[in-house]
C-alpha cells in the first residue's frame, strides 16, 4: 500500500486540479503492467516528474525517480526519499545511486531516469547519457521511452517567462512510447542513440498534436519560430553557469577551512 506514496498520489491530483491542468495521456497501453522498466523522460521543466508519474498511475504503476541527493538535506524530504523507493543521485558517488537503481529495477518497480540530466533551455533533446542504458540492460529490463510537453509553461529555467504555478489550466500532453530492448550487437553508445531518436519522433509527434506554438513565446523552441535559446546557445548558457557554479563552490570550500 505504501501510505506515504498514497498521501503523495492524493496530494499530486489534487495539485493538477487546483492548477486546472489539462493532462493528456497517449500511449500507456505501452507500459508493462507487471516487472522492472526504465522509464526515460525528457526534462524540460521543475514539474515535468508530476505528469509523467502520474500517467503510470493511470496505468496501475509507480515510479521511482532519481533525484539529487541535496534534497538529503532537507528533513521532509529526506524523509518522502526514506518511503518512496526514491534513489538519491551523488554524482560525486554515482556508482552507489547505479547500483540502488539497479536493485530497484530488479524488484520489479520502474526507475525513471532523465538521460539529458539537466533542464533542457532550449526545450529540444540534449545529448544523452548512457546510464539509463547501462541499467536496462545490467537489469535485463525495458525501456519505455516518454515525452512530456507543456509542463515547461509552468515553471522552467528561463529569465522572460512568468512562473505559472496557481490555476493556468495549461495542457501538458505525456506520451509513451513502445518498450524498447538493448540488442544483443549493441553497446551502450549505441543504444542511447537510438534511444535519443526515438524520443525525438516521439518529441516531434507530441508538439504536432499539441495546439498553436505562438511565434517569438519563451516556451516554444527556436525550431518552431519562438525565442526560446537554439542548442548551441543554450549550450554556450550552460557553460557560463558551470564556470559560475564551480567559483561559488570553490569559494564555499575556501570559507569552510
Amino acid at each position: 500500500m505504501e501510505p506515504v506514496y498514497r498521501t503523495l498520489e492524493i496530494i499530486a491530483h489534487g495539485l493538477v486540479r487546483a492548477q486546472g491542468l489539462d493532462l493528456r495521456f497517449s500511449g500507456l497501453e505501452n507500459i508493462p503492467r507487471t516487472g522492472g522498466a526504465v522509464l526515460t523522460v525528457n526534462h524540460t521543466a521543475y514539474t515535468d516528474f508530476l505528469p509523467a508519474a502520474l500517467g503510470m498511475y493511470r496505468a496501475g504503476r509507480r515510479t521511482r525517480y532519481m533525484i539529487k541527493s541535496e534534497v538529503m538535506d532537507i528533513a521532509i524530504m529526506r524523509f518522502l526519499v526514506n518511503h518512496t523507493k526514491t534513489v538519491p543521485v551523488d554524482r560525486s558517488v554515482g556508482a552507489e545511486a547505479y547500483r540502488a537503481a539497479v536493485s530497484r529495477l530488479r524488484e520489479g518497480e520502474i526507475v525513471a531516469v532523465y538521460p539529458e540530466a539537466t533542464i533542457s533551455r532550449s526545450f529540444e533533446l540534449k545529448e544523452f547519457k548512457t546510464g539509463a542504458v547501462r541499467m536496462a540492460v545490467e537489469a535485463q529490463v525495458p525501456i519505455v521511452p516518454s515525452i512530456v510537453w507543456g509542463a515547461h509553461r509552468q515553471w522552467t529555467k528561463t529569465k522572460t517567462g512568468s512562473r505559472q504555478m496557481g490555476r493556468s489550466h495549461l495542457p501538458v500532453s505525456v506520451r509513451f512510447g513502445k518498450p524498447l530492448t538493448v540488442r544483443p550487437d549493441e553497446g551502450p553508445d549505441e543504444a542511447t542513440a537510438r534511444l535519443k531518436e526515438t524520443m525525438n519522433t516521439l518529441l516531434h509527434e507530441v508538439q504536432d498534436t499539441y495546439g498553436p506554438h505562438p511565434a517569438d513565446a519563451f516556451w516554444v523552441p527556436s525550431r518552431l519560430g519562438g525565442s526560446a535559446p537554439t542548442p548551441e546557445e543554450a549550450h554556450v548558457i550552460e557553460d557560463a553557469e558551470a564556470v559560475e557554479k564551480a567559483a561559488a563552490r570553490a569559494e564555499k570550500a575556501r570559507g569552510e577551512r
